[in-house]
């Protein structure tokens, strides 16, 4: 094995671990510098906040998915008072004209505590959404919430009213991914594609960054040619390169998917994907508790830190 892997893995595990420090956290999001690092890539710590920062990528021409920020809540209340934030901001994005949806993740609605208190409370958010003509996408976390995070989105999609209001996260780094895939879109359900962003063992997802790629595209390929709507979500110009190629070559109008990207990285990019006439959303995070998801966008690719500090001013 190369030093550069080696190096890479190290990195990899110290940004995952860094991720799941209490103490570092607390003191990190408290502090001067980590507020001021994180204020490029959080939009704030409020609900109108956020909205503002849509309304002003909006205006850029680009679509928006809003994530307040959380996990792992450990009681019901909890869970609940996290829901009513996603509850306004549906509100909000209708009430002002936002082209925007929003993104959940289980854990903040109680998945730890109960599969059926998180799938219920997600629920009352899909039916929301619905209502509106919105969209609620369920966000993927690490390999030990793959099965129940699908079989939620499954049960959820299935209920009336709610098909096409609600999608999933797909992680190209896992080897189960294409079955997931064929099965999501057996049913027309929305997925957005990325590669993954928590340590996994070799056991269930690739460790090369080749391979990771490799799969990518397959699933890409998948993706475009199934006639749903999805979303491609990478800053990796390799990835978008091929996806413009393999629209073009299949002849898929660029309305019928859209690229994704994350709040304050590459905008340079974003805008010229949309200056092209690619449909591009943008997700925008907010909230107080923003530590651990900058971290895991850190360990993504431990060559992203020097890519977050090149992008700094892009």
């Amino acid at each position: 094995m190369s030093s550069t892997r080696i190096t890479n893995r190290l990195l990899r595990a110290l940004f995952i671990w860094l991720s799941e420090s209490k103490s570092l956290r607390a003191i990190a999001e408290k502090s001067s510098l980590g507020l001021r690092i994180s204020s490029r890539f959080v939009a704030g710590t409020t609900v109108d906040e956020a909205l503002a920062a849509t309304a002003a990528v909006n205006a850029q021409g680009c679509s928006v998915s809003l994530d307040s920020l959380g996990e792992n809540v450990s009681d019901a209340e909890a869970a609940k008072r996290s829901a009513e934030i996603y509850h306004r901001l549906l509100d909000e994005i209708a009430a002002r004209g936002l082209d925007a949806n929003v993104s959940v993740k289980l854990t903040q609605m109680g998945l730890d505590v109960a599969e059926a208190l998180a799938r219920g409370i997600t629920g009352g958010i899909v039916e929301h959404a619905a209502r509106h003509g919105n969209f609620v996408r369920i966000d993927m976390e690490s390999s030990a919430y793959t099965d129940r995070t699908l079989r939620v989105v499954h049960e959820l999609h299935a209920v009336d009213g709610n098909a096409r209001h609600v999608g999933a996260v797909i992680q190209a780094y896992l080897y189960r991914s294409e079955k997931d895939v064929g099965e999501l879109l057996d049913q027309g359900i929305r997925i957005r594609l990325c590669k993954g962003a928590y340590k996994e063992p070799a056991e269930i997802a690739f460790q090369k960054k080749a391979d990771v790629d490799a799969n990518y595209v397959r699933l890409m390929k998948m993706l475009l040619k199934s006639g749903v709507y999805h979303g491609i979500a990478t800053h990796d110009p390799n990835m978008i390169s091929a996806t413009r190629e393999f629209a073009r070559a299949e002849k898929i109008p660029p309305d019928a998917f859209e690229f994704q990207m994350l709040y304050g990285i590459r905008r340079d990019l974003q805008q010229q994907l949309v200056k092209e006439g690619w449909r591009m959303r943008v997700y925008i995070p907010f909230g107080s508790e923003w530590y651990p998801y900058f971290m895991r966008r850190l360990a993504e690719r431990p060559a992203n830190v020097f890519f977050v500090l090149k992008n700094l001013w892009r």
